[in-house]
């Protein structure tokens, strides 16, 4: 991997924000449509308010008996974690392996704090060394014993 690497050469661009007033019905329609199982949700500003995945839609509402259509995206919101498009590969691993993510959204804090793409498993494959994947798959998906 060279030192050069940044976050920005590491994320999949084009990343689809869904509006934190929408219901967790219309995103799941949206991760149906865009093949993918977690999404960013922008408040009113268009900045960066949290993540909803699949998992969550389906734990932390359908499982409770609660109709997705009547939930809004931005009711999940939890702490996120991003990072700078300027920060270097080994800052994206730390910071993904500190908080055990598999998801890390990429903020262009020099253009406006703009959400500009997402790192995730299959990015980090394509682009670090067996080793960086190896000691990223044990710090994230390790079991406490």
């Amino acid at each position: 991997m060279s030192e050069k690497l940044l976050a920005r050469d590491i994320m999949t661009g084009g990343v689809q924000c869904v509006g934190a007033h929408e219901s967790l019905f219309e995103v799941a329609k949206t991760m149906r449509d865009l093949g993918v199982g977690c999404v960013p949700i922008c408040g009113d500003n268009n900045r960066l308010t949290g993540l909803i995945t699949d998992r969550d839609i389906i734990v932390k509402c359908c499982a409770e008996g609660i109709d997705p259509a009547t939930v809004q995206a931005g009711s999940l919101n939890a702490k996120i974690h991003w990072i700078d498009a300027e920060a270097d590969a080994a800052e994206v691993l730390t910071t993904m392996e500190e908080h055990q993510i598999k998801r890390l959204p990429v903020i262009d804090v020099k253009g406006g704090h703009r959400l500009v793409g997402m790192i995730t498993e299959a990015d980090l494959a394509k682009n670090l060394s067996d080793e960086q994947i190896a000691e990223f798959v044990s710090c994230v998906y390790a079991t406490a014993q």
